[in-house]
This record gives C-alpha cells, sequence and structure tokens, in this order.
C-alpha cells in the first residue's frame, strides 16, 4: 500500500521476498515446490572464493589454508608445511617475498569481511615461505624433457614465474636479463628491509635450480637481437617489465634533483645512493612513493658536501658514485620527508598499513595536492615545487583531476622525487610498442600478430607483482599448448589454481574412473560423491551464499610489525615484518571459512531431518568428498543447504 503524500517515505523492508503489486514469479525454479516437498535435492558445488577470485596470481588460497588448518590431511610421511607450501607453490613460486610485500587483495575479497575480519592469508604465505626456506625446500624437477626451447626476457617477477611454470613442464629456459642480478624490481626497485636479499636469493635460487639458465647483463635490442632470439628459440616470453620512471609532466621538471622513483631506487639497491638532502619531496601516492619516502627518512642528510656529492651524482650510473667512509655516514641527520598525492590520503592507492608507518616514522603526507611546475635556481637545480589543492576522481576508468584555483603553494625541496608511474624501455624493440607504451597480446598473453611469441607483467600492464606473476603462468600455459601444436582456447573466466578433487583421490589411493570435465559426480560414477560439480572455473561464491551464522567472532592473529618513530628510521635497515609462529598461523587458517568447499563441520548430517545426507565411508572419503545424499529419503527440504556454513551445499534438480 502507498503511503500517503503528507508522510515521509517509510525505509522500505529489507525482509519482504515479494515487492507490492508483484505477482510474477522470478524463476521458473520458483515453481518447483510442491506442498511438503520438493523435486530440487541437494547438490554439491566446489566454487572459487572470493580470496582467490581477487589474487592476481590465482593462489589456491582455500586449498592452503585448508592443509594448514588440518581439514586437508598431507600424504603419509609429508609435513603439512610442505604440502601447504607445495599447493602455494603451484601458483606463486615466490611466497615468501610476495607474504612481505604484495598488498593482499585477497584479504579486501575475504568473506569473513562480513563477520568481523578479514583472515590474514598474506601472514600465513609469509609463514610458509619462511619455513620452506628454513628447511631448504626445493622445487622437483622435470621427469621428462620436451626438447622445446623458451627464451624468457627479464627476470623479473613475471620472467621467473613463467620460467618456473614451463621447467615444471619439462621445457629448457634460458632468462636473459639486462641487470647484474636477477629480481627485476623486486631487487631494484622494492628496499631490502622490505624484501631481505637472501630471501630473494633463496627464493630465486629454487628456480633456478630447476634447470633454468641464465644470461646476465644482456639486453635484448642492443647485445643480442629480437631476431636472433626467434631464431634460437622455439618460443619467446617478454617480461622485461617498466624500469623506466616517469617525469613530473610539468615546466621545469628536467632539473638535475628532479628525479624518478625508479631510478632513485635503483641508485639505493645499488649501493650508489648514500643520503638525501635536507628535503625531499616525494610525488606520488602508491606503494613506490612510500618506499621512496622511507628510504629518504633512513638516509638522511649530510652537512657541507661538495656539489660532486649531491644525491642526484649517485643516479647517473656511468660516472658512478663514491660513496662517503664511515665516519661520514655516520653524520647523517634526519631529513625532512613530504609525500604528496593527487588522491586524500584515505583514497590513496598505497596499502594503509604502509601509510601508518609513513606516518609514525615522522614523513608528512598532504593529500589532494597537484604539481604546478618546478621552480628552479640561478644553478638549473630545483629549489621547490608549486603545488595546488586539487579534486581527483576516476571517472569511466579515466584519471579526472581538477585544480582549485587559488590554492597554490610552495613547498621547499632540494632532491624532489617523481612516483606517478613507469613505462617500458623500448629502445631496440621498437616494433613491439602498441603505440601506447605497452605490447597488445590476447587473452593468452600471445603477442597480436606474434606467433610463438608472449607476453606478460609491467609490458602489458603497470600493476602489483603478483599481477606479474599470475600473467607469467598464465602465459606459461599458452606457450605449452604452442609448443605442443594444441590449439589456445580461451581462458577460463575465473582464472584460478583450484582444488582437484580427482588429484586427491588419487593421493588417496581411490579408483578414479573418466569423468567430462568441468568435473561432475553422477549416480554412474566412482569419481566423485552424486551431484558433484566443478564451477571454480566461472564462479566465485558471495557471501550471501553462506551460513554466516556458524561463525564466531574471532580476532585475527597479526604479525608484528617493528614500528619506528623519526629518530628510530635514521640509519635503520633492518626488517619490520616478523612472520607468524606456528600456533598463530595455525590459529588464523582456522578463521577461514573455506567458502565454496567443504570443511567437514557435519552440519548437514546433524540437522538431516530425514538422516538423507551421511559420511561417505572413511575409506572412500577425502576432502570434498566427504558428505553424501541418499535420494531416496530426501525430501528437498534445503535443511542441509540453510545450515551449510561453506555453501557447499546447494538445492539444484539434479539427476
Amino acid at each position: 500500500m502507498s503511503s500517503p503524500t503528507d508522510q515521509a517515505s517509510p525505509k522500505p523492508l529489507n525482509f519482504r521476498r515479494y515487492k507490492d503489486g508483484n505477482t510474477q514469479l522470478k524463476s521458473w525454479q520458483d515453481q518447483i515446490f510442491d506442498a511438503d516437498h520438493s523435486h530440487k535435492c541437494p547438490t554439491y558445488i566446489q566454487s572459487t572464493p572470493p580470496c582467490q577470485g581477487s589474487c592476481p596470481s590465482g593462489e589456491d588460497i582455500r586449498g592452503y589454508l585448508n592443509i594448514v588448518r588440518g581439514v586437508e590431511k598431507p600424504p603419509a610421511g609429508m609435513p603439512w608445511q610442505e604440502y601447504a607450501w607445495l599447493r602455494l607453490t603451484e601458483a606463486n613460486p615466490l611466497p615468501s617475498v610476495m607474504g612481505r610485500v604484495c598488498p593482499a587483495p585477497c584479504e579486501s575479497g575475504c568473506n569473513r569481511n562480513q563477520v568481523e575480519d578479514f583472515v590474514g592469508i598474506n601472514s600465513v604465505e609469509h609463514f610458509l615461505g619462511e619455513w620452506a626456506i628454513e628447511h631448504r625446500l626445493a622445487f622437483p624437477k622435470p621427469e621428462l624433457s620436451s626438447g622445446k626451447t623458451v627464451a624468457v626476457i627479464g627476470g623479473g617477477p613475471a620472467g621467473l614465474s613463467a620460467a618456473y611454470q614451463l621447467a615444471k613442464k619439462g621445457h629448457a629456459v634460458t632468462i636473459f636479463d639486462e641487470r647484474a642480478e636477477l629480481g627485476g624490481m623486486m631487487r631494484y626497485g622494492i628496499p631490502g628491509f622490505r624484501t631481505p636479499r637472501e630471501v630473494l636469493d633463496a627464493e630465486i635460487g629454487r628456480i633456478m635450480a630447476m634447470g633454468v639458465t641464465a644470461r646476465m647483463n644482456c639486453r635484448i635490442g642492443t647485445d643480442i637481437t629480437l631476431d636472433q632470439i626467434k631464431a634460437d628459440f622455439d618460443a619467446v616470453f617478454l617480461g622485461m617489465g617498466a624500469q623506466s620512471g616517469r617525469p613530473l609532466p610539468v615546466e621545469g621538471a628536467e632539473a638535475p634533483n628532479c628525479v624518478t622513483a625508479t631510478a632513485f631506487l635503483k641508485a639505493f639497491n645499488d649501493g650508489r645512493l648514500q643520503h638525501v638532502g635536507k628535503r625531499v619531496l616525494v610525488v606520488g601516492g602508491g606503494d613506490t612513493s612510500i618506499d621512496v619516502a622511507t628510504v629518504a627518512r633512513r638516509l638522511g642528510h649530510i652537512d657541507a658536501i661538495h656539489a660532486t656529492d649531491r644525491p642526484e651524482q649517485a643516479l647517473v650510473e656511468v660516472t658512478g658514485y663514491a660513496a662517503h667512509d664511515a665516519a661520514l655516514l655516520s653524520q647523517r641527520q634526519g631529513a625532512h620527508v613530504t609525500l604528496t598525492s593527487i588522491f586524500a590520503i584515505d583514497k590513496m592507492q598505497a596499502s594503509k598499513h604502509e601509510v601508518e608507518h609513513a606516518l609514525s616514522e615522522g614523513i608528512t603526507i598532504r593529500g589532494g595536492m597537484a604539481p604546478v611546475a618546478v621552480l628552479r635556481g640561478a644553478d638549473g637545480r630545483a629549489t621547490g615545487l608549486k603545488l595546488a589543492r586539487c579534486e581527483a576522481k576516476i571517472v569511466g576508468g579515466k584519471l579526472d583531476v581538477k585544480m582549485i584555483e587559488g590554492t597554490e603553494e610552495i613547498i621547499e625541496a632540494d632532491l624532489i622525487v617523481s612516483a606517478i608511474g613507469q613505462a617500458v624501455d623500448f629502445a631496440g624493440l621498437e616494433v613491439l610498442n602498441n603505440g601506447k607504451g605497452g605490447i597488445t597480446a590476447d587473452k593468452n598473453y600471445q603477442v597480436q600478430g606474434q606467433d610463438g611469441m608472449f607476453v606478460g607483467g609491467d609490458v602489458v600492464r603497470p600493476h602489483l607483482l603478483t599481477t606479474a606473476i599470475g600473467h607469467g603462468s598464465i602465459a606459461a600455459d599458452g606457450i605449452d599448448r604452442f609448443l605442443g601444436g594444441e590449439a589456445l582456447d580461451k581462458r577460463p573466466k575465473v582464472d584460478v589454481h583450484s582444488f582437484d578433487l580427482m588429484r586427491k583421490m588419487v593421493e588417496k589411493g581411490l579408483k578414479v574412473t573418466t569423468i567430462a570435465e568441468p568435473t561432475r559426480g553422477t549416480d554412474k560414477s566412482t569419481g566423485a560423491v552424486h551431484n558433484f560439480d566443478n564451477r571454480s572455473d566461472r564462479y566465485v561464491i558471495p557471501h550471501k551464499e553462506l551460513f554466516l551464522g556458524h561463525f564466531n567472532y574471532t580476532d585475527r592473529n597479526k604479525r608484528n610489525i617493528v614500528s619506528l618513530t623519526a629518530d628510530e628510521a635514521l640509519n635503520n635497515f633492518e626488517e619490520r615484518l616478523i612472520p607468524l609462529l606456528e600456533a598463530q598461523a595455525q590459529a588464523e587458517a582456522k578463521r577461514c571459512m573455506s567458502c565454496g568447499q567443504c570443511f567437514e563441520c557435519d552440519n548437514c548430517v546433524v540437522y538431516c531431518p530425514q538422516t538423507a545426507v551421511f559420511k561417505v565411508p572413511k575409506a572412500k572419503a577425502t576432502t570434498g568428498r566427504y558428505v553424501d545424499t541418499d535420494y531416496a529419503k530426501c525430501v528437498g527440504c534445503h535443511i542441509c543447504k540453510d545450515v551449510c556454513p561453506t555453501g557447499y551445499i546447494q538445492m539444484g534438480l539434479g539427476e
């Protein structure tokens, strides 16, 4: 009934199934109900949880958390830590690095946010990566060789991921990299107090031990041509990254002490940059800008330096840089570091906890500020940056920045660092440039019009390190099919590494019959439980499909993070992130709600009024094959679905 016009409209009721005047059924399935029973019956639907759907590298997050928590058991004689690590590294061969620096979009997508707080996925990944290094775990070498050769251009996260996946498939891989050491931006872009070099070396060494070879200090297009590479190898993967910084797009940005973030961080990681000026201004707002600011805070400044010792001189690799002796460096004093972003502080792209640490270390962050012009002195060096207040937002996928007139101000600086993005250096590879500063590829990451040439990472689209790892994995699948003469089919709608029920049954020693893909169980097959359907390739399960009432409020087990004051940060290059202890990692994994897959809670068995749902006999049971239904007893009452915490049980017509 409509509300009187003289009264405010009431808040719509949210519990009503039908609106006033709606006499139409929403779907034909609703007509299946017939008095006290239904023609629907329980179906067992494996779906992708939103954590995996949000992970750019497609890790089987639910899978390794279920192993850590003890739901899924490892094969006899294998520690659960190793089994979980093996499951994790099917998608990501660098878990200890990613456990430190990945901003964890998986945690933003976690359905547990609807209960109290996300599961600390990144911290469990960190724990497993550390355990594997401590216990010297190695990747198994491929049993067979394909006889095919693949060149991987670039030894960053995309190239290392592709090399790892290709080596697993038995192909001979050679990495070409223009640097002296592998790692790309993980080594030359991220400071060592965030990615300890011994950790990075351990995880890269594990990949190389699979038989991957490398040619260092070799730039494609300069030291060797791309045509020569194509002639010598059966396939090529391009993962050279975007390691050229973008200068500020304002007048005066060519000043010698106005530098890019990539040049700044590389000089620091090479050991050439030993100090910065008294006043450092960083323009950005992403994680890279935070890295620059925290490095500058640690380096500080030194009084009474010569012109040849100015910080920008360290960024010129050709001339090199004579590091100051220990006595001089001990005279470091704190630098005043300011970071500006066109977005408000709470809207910045940088990880929230990294922003908090920067603020605690005395770094000034000013949001809603856009650069206008670099101010220069008589010697041509920058003396400051003129900025103006602005309003920035993303409209239709494009950045819209509106300057506010009359709000200009000047921030004085001895060193200005532009951290507004990166670009690909196409010198010698101009033929690959699509005119937009990248390389155009299809869904399999095969370069347009170039059979056998694939691409991934920032050269496709500058994004996260874990995104580059995902690109490398998908491209490796495409390369493998190409080398095998197979057609490059469309990728799944949801492109993740998911739990494999068939493999689990083989581990258990159970007989597996042939089942048509996608994996489905029927009443005539022993390959899965009756009415099982693996929809992981096309369906991400939302929290509305879960029985959230099953889960109690449980605080997250948080890693200890060393917080520094402004004074403590100076000259402190120690790691800040402390991994979880084993018991903490297990407790955190138990907070996982196993969305879209059974975690053996027994609710369906306990609450079924017809005793139709039963446990699969232990000798035939595995993870994902724990309960089944006697359809002769089932009346389709839906109770099993209603009390299933994970949304694994759905109601469908079945067979």
